[in-house]
């Protein structure tokens, strides 16, 4: 077990103390979503009994059976839930991410089945957001990418200006408490980025953005100072965005040096995978509580491999 910064983290070999086999798995994750109070994932009923064909139960009032792993990111997966945990354990700590394929080599499974798996993952750290409060910093990011390393005929096909073949990410942190709000949005003009802002960050609050023309209606419901960083402005005093740009830093080093690349399409889940690692190292000082929180989200969630791959 190692502390620093004020985070503990238990070490692998300490992981697997305590998640040695896939009943330790079973035993853990039923107690995290059940307690003391089981009840069927399909029905809600109560009435609930385990069968001997363990890890089976059967409710009673629909008559159906189930397992922990029944609406959850794990439902249908052939890999065994002590490796589940690992590749949660792995996510959390890494805090730029990690690629299929180091997953794979360190499950001994294949890239496929580990890329599924973590985007399975991501569908769990897509965690409904609360309204900020207090100083928000208010910024955006594009993610993508670069042309000139792009083939001629994908060039031909994207649309002209600095955001052709780039995602743009929204993204503001309160600065009190650290958390981060972020995922992509369409475009960077007034139209979108107003809305956005009334949506994540509760009345009464102080933002602090750029001097980008997509934020100069913010005055009309907060109290907003900007900073100019088209004149190498980067604080004016307590006025700075560094806060949410310190968040596309790690996000940056995550595309570049981890995943390299994703489809559009995927950049939601991505996002929410960084926003996820970023908010449970401020709500968590111990690997386990920030394991426990991921695997608390991975219920009564579900990513087939049709919703993943299809248009």
């Amino acid at each position: 077990m190692v502390t620093q910064n004020g985070e503990t983290t238990i070490s692998t070999f300490e992981f697997f103390e305590m998640f040695p086999d896939e009943d330790a798995a079973i035993e853990y994750l039923e107690d995290v979503r059940w307690g003391e109070g089981e009840y069927c994932p399909h029905c809600d009923g109560e009435r609930v009994t385990r069968l001997k064909a363990y890890p089976y139960w059967m409710c009673r009032d629909c008559r159906k059976k189930y397992t922990v792993r029944t609406d959850t990111v794990f439902e249908r997966s052939h890999v065994p839930l002590h490796k589940w945990l690992y590749a949660m354990y792995l996510l959390e700590i890494n805090r730029k991410g990690i690629s299929s394929v180091n997953l794979s080599k360190q499950l001994g499974i294949r890239q496929p089945t580990a890329w599924f798996m973590l985007h399975r993952l991501r569908k769990a750290c897509d965690v409904e957001a609360i309204p900020l409060s207090g100083t928000v910093e208010v910024d955006e990011k594009f993610v993508g990418g670069s042309k000139k390393n792009m083939h001629y005929d994908r060039k031909q096909k994207l649309p002209p200006g600095p955001i052709g073949g780039k995602d743009v990410v929204f993204g503001l942190r309160e600065r009190e408490s650290g958390e981060v709000i972020a995922y992509p949005i369409p475009d960077t003009t007034a139209r979108t980025l107003s809305p956005e802002i009334l949506r994540n960050v509760e009345r009464g609050a102080t933002v602090y953005t750029d001097d980008h023309g997509g934020y100069h209606q913010v005055n009309k419901w907060y109290s907003h100072a900007t900073v100019n960083h088209s004149r190498w402005q980067w604080a004016d005093e307590d006025v700075t965005t560094n806060g949410i740009e310190s968040v596309w830093a790690v996000l940056k080093r995550g595309y570049k040096g981890v995943y390299h690349h994703w489809s559009p399409k995927n950049t939601r889940r991505y996002v929410n995978e960084f926003v996820f690692r970023l908010n449970c190292s401020k709500r968590y000082n111990h690997s386990i509580d920030r394991l426990t929180w991921l695997v608390e989200n991975a219920f009564e969630k579900r990513l087939t491999y049709d919703e993943l791959t299809g248009d």
